[in-house]
């Protein structure tokens, strides 16, 4: 029997481990082929690519990213094949099967919930040529006209399960594209806004086993692994043994994991900074709300203190970069109560702030509470919120202004020297910054057009400019530093005016090559010729002292020399600076 298993991701670089999970768990009774596109791809193409296989079995995986553009596909794939069982899975279809089913005449089969042992099940009687289902437990499909769904299936020993890691077909793109992995499933809280509350406790991977598929992959050339356990954190012992694992046997390879900060102890944080390599770990931490009221609506235990004490050692350590999310529109959680969220967690400064919006999504408990707390949300996937009781639409579009520059700025890393310095002392605080730029952003048409990078730094002149911003000379010094650091050669163009001519360059050039002690000591030992110098070296004026400032954020007005050296070995930026007057200054001691 020929089946395909398929799926659109939403980036090329993105991996679905659902279908290879289902792959394995079939063999060796079923030979499955793994198709995957993005949702991004032509329909045609998709189609097309599905029918030159003919296969007798479509498996699609189905989330909130692809449902509406997989229903498309499907309804095409049904009339050039219309024999073809089609069988859809994933946690969008595992809620409301009966909709899913009513809504798409062309699904013949939803398999619901832990899908390995119920699709090996009904590949077995579509193959016997069954008229009957009903034995294939956690399954949804019709009987003539009647919907049928079948009684759950049990939990599934995961140790059961062959590896879905070692597919000869992945080893050619493991390098270039993301590894997903589980070593566990389920998750021990119950937060109303997510499926995996749903599942009541947590089944662990052997653990050695875990290790044999890490080292392959590692082995075999993977460059980023992403954990996809819902607390990777919760068994102390279990994820210390795999990060101590995973020191040692890294190879160069970077790992994601999704932990809950507030639990993490002590020990394991003291362990993660004294022998992690700067570079290989990250962690997502789901803060969502610092509001305590929403915390206790939404059934989430969190102990906002200890958690922003975990993100400050981590921070500290210097060896892992932190992606924390928040969550608008969760309940009780007004336009000034999560501004006040915001500000509380961007304190935090983590490396990534995600601002993300509420999806009502089909099976949690936010979804069944949705008339109680006024929510207005999309009627197809993502299900995002629209308003609430206390939450206007207009609030929410307010909200995703704030959210498009701080993607555009903050997690970009493009201008942080600016960034740190607009949120910490230019705005009232960090929100004021976004969102009021956000609203110039916006009413500019800017969110409607493209923009390169020039463009991030006239815009935010423009709205400085606009808004009359406090020492604003400071924070376009920085703007300067950001730009001219961004590059790895001299650049042959800048955002602003230029600040003095060609001569007056020229002069300070020839300048610093004879006596480039002035600049300083570190720039002196480079020994540089005035030809390197003409060809590595911007210099540009500053209105205060730039060394003083990134060294303990004291400001010191004056009249400076901004010098930048592009070290054409490294191709690494280095920045120095020197009073304009130094070079008359020497003069006058030398003569």
């Amino acid at each position: 029997m020929n089946v395909v298993l398929t799926t659109l991701n939403a980036k090329y670089i993105h991996t679905c481990l659902a279908l290879r999970l289902l792959k394995k768990y079939a063999e060796p009774e079923f030979n499955a082929d793994i198709l995957e596109f993005t949702i991004k791809d032509p329909a045609m193409h998709i189609v097309s690519d599905l029918y030159s296989r003919k296969p007798d079995v479509i498996g699609f995986s189905c989330y909130i990213w692809n449902i509406e553009q997989t229903i498309h596909v499907i309804r095409m794939l049904k009339k050039v094949l219309p024999e073809t069982k089609i069988v859809l899975g994933g946690p969008e279809v595992s809620y409301d099967t009966e909709y899913w089913l009513e809504r798409i005449p062309e699904v013949d089969f939803i398999v619901i919930g832990e899908g390995e042992e119920t699709f090996k099940h009904l590949l077995k009687e579509v193959e016997a040529g069954s008229n009957g289902y009903h034995f294939v437990f956690g399954l949804g499909y019709r009987k003539k006209e009647e919907i049928v769904i079948n009684p759950g299936r049990g939990k599934l020993d995961l140790n059961t399960i062959p590896s879905p890691y070692r597919l000869h077909e992945d080893l050619a793109s493991l390098g270039k594209r993301v590894t997903y992995f589980e070593t566990s499933r389920g998750c021990p809280f119950s937060c109303q806004f997510c499926l995996s509350s749903i599942e009541v406790g947590v089944r662990y991977f052997d653990i050695e086993r875990v290790k044999e598929d890490l080292l392959y992959l590692v082995r075999n050339g993977a460059k980023m692994i992403k954990f996809i356990d819902r607390t990777f954190n919760i068994k102390r012992d279990y994820a210390l043994e795999i990060f101590d694992f995973l020191i040692k046997n890294h190879g160069g390879c970077e790992f994601q994991f999704e932990i809950t900060a507030d639990i993490m102890r002590p020990e394991v944080l003291e362990f993660l900074n004294e022998n992690a390599p700067p570079g290989i770990f990250r962690f997502e931490i789901g803060v969502q709300s610092t509001n305590d009221a929403t915390n206790d609506l939404i059934q989430r235990r969190q102990n906002f203190k200890k958690l922003a004490r975990t993100v400050t050692l981590v921070k500290d350590g210097q060896k892992i970069d932190q992606h924390l999310d928040l969550i608008a529109g969760l309940p009780e959680e007004d336009y000034d109560s999560f501004k006040q969220t915001f500000n509380d967690v961007f304190a935090l400064r983590p490396e990534e702030l995600q601002l993300g919006f509420l999806k009502m999504l089909r099976g949690t408990g936010m979804r069944a509470m949705a008339e109680r707390f006024g929510y207005r949300f999309m009627d197809n996937a993502p299900y995002e919120i629209l308003s609430n009781n206390i939450l206007s639409f207009d609030d929410i579009v307010k909200m995703k202004r704030v959210e498009d520059i701080l993607e555009k700025y903050w997690n970009d890393h493009r201008m942080d020297n600016t960034m740190k310095r607009l949120t910490d002392h230019t705005f009232a605080t960090p929100f004021d910054f976004f969102q009021e730029y956000g609203n110039v952003w916006d009413a500019q048409g800017w969110s409607r057009i493209g923009h390169q990078f020039e463009d991030l730094f006239t815009r935010l002149d423009y709205f400085l400019e606009k808004t009359n911003a406090p020492d604003i000379y400071i924070v376009r010094g920085l703007m300067k530093l950001d730009y001219l650091l961004h590059h790895k050669h001299k650049p042959r163009k800048r955002w602003w005016t230029p600040d003095f001519d060609k001569e007056e360059q020229t002069q300070v050039r020839e300048y610093i090559c004879e006596h480039p002690a002035i600049v300083s000591d570190a720039f002196a030992d480079l020994n540089l010729s005035d030809k390197e110098i003409h060809k590595h070296v911007v210099i540009e004026k500053i209105d205060f002292n730039l060394d003083s400032y990134l060294k303990n954020g004291t400001v010191r007005n004056g009249a400076y020399h901004l010098i930048i050296y592009y070290n054409p070995k490294t191709l690494q930026a280095v920045p120095f600076t020197v009073p304009e007057n130094a070079a008359s200054d020497l003069k006058e001691k030398t003569s």
